[in-house]
């Protein structure tokens, strides 16, 4: 087994060497470990401690002497599982903190602010935001749907809708005529969702998503992008712009 090998599932350099080279001398006083690993009298001591208290290095006295020995390799396989333990419930630990640091964030931003989000993973984040910031009966509108999308965005909106209708928030949307019956059909089928075709014939592949003093610019091409404006004049501005068109609206039939 080389050292790269030990390194990939968490040891040092010298933690790896210094296993190795127990491995192969058998129990043994430092001299010998030193020789065989190349790593300093100045730092074995501390490498040999952090491999005893990983539970591959064990040692008994002998005369006052300290003899060091490699514990058998079923124990490299037992620590690795024990740091994938560890691993995923840190990872549970910081899947309950995100939410608290995004709301901390997104509080703490400047009255007016504008952030670019790129790619689907982009829209999306900026898409999510509104889960922080709106509270049960609460709504958003979306503006200008664009007809024809990537199956990718249709399979995520059904999942956020799901996850709004859970969060008892409202939502308004205006969609291009063109769009397919089946997409009105299926956002008209979530809780407090109205879906809507636009009241005149445009045709555009940016949308515009508001709610409270945030204002979301997308872009659902090739390369998307999302333009998040955190300014209550501007988003007001563009509620505006949504209920003069939803006043010419017709609910879906």
């Amino acid at each position: 087994m080389e050292s790269k090998e030990l390194m990939e599932i968490g040891l040092t350099e010298g933690e790896a060497k210094a296993y190795l080279a127990l491995n192969k001398i058998g129990q043994s006083t430092v001299g010998p470990i030193i020789d065989e690993s190349g790593i300093s009298r100045s730092k074995i001591y501390d490498v040999l401690e952090r491999l005893i208290q990983k539970g591959l290095v064990s040692y008994i006295t002998k005369d006052k002497t300290k003899y060091f020995q490699a514990n058998e390799p079923g124990k490299i396989k037992a620590y690795l599982e024990e740091r994938e333990k560890r691993i995923k419930e840190n990872k549970e630990k910081i899947e309950k903190l995100i939410p608290f640091l995004d709301k901390e964030r997104l509080e703490g931003k400047s009255p007016s602010s504008i952030q670019v989000y790129e790619g689907f993973n982009g829209i999306m984040a900026a898409h999510d935001h509104l889960f922080l910031r709106l509270k049960r009966n609460e709504e958003y509108f979306f503006l200008g749907i664009p007809a024809f999308q990537e199956e990718r965005y249709h399979e995520y909106w059904k999942e956020a809708h799901k996850r709004r209708v859970k969060a008892g928030i409202k939502c308004r949307l205006l969609f291009n005529k063109k769009t397919p019956r089946s997409v009105m059909i299926d956002r008209n089928s979530y809780k407090g969702s109205d879906a809507r075709y636009m009241p005149i014939e445009i045709e555009t592949p940016a949308w515009v998503m508001g709610y409270k003093d945030v204002t979301i610019i997308g872009l659902q091409a090739k390369k998307g992008m999302a333009i998040e404006i955190i300014n209550r004049e501007i988003a007001e501005s563009f509620k505006n712009y949504f209920d003069s068109m939803w006043k010419m609206s017709k609910h879906f039939k």
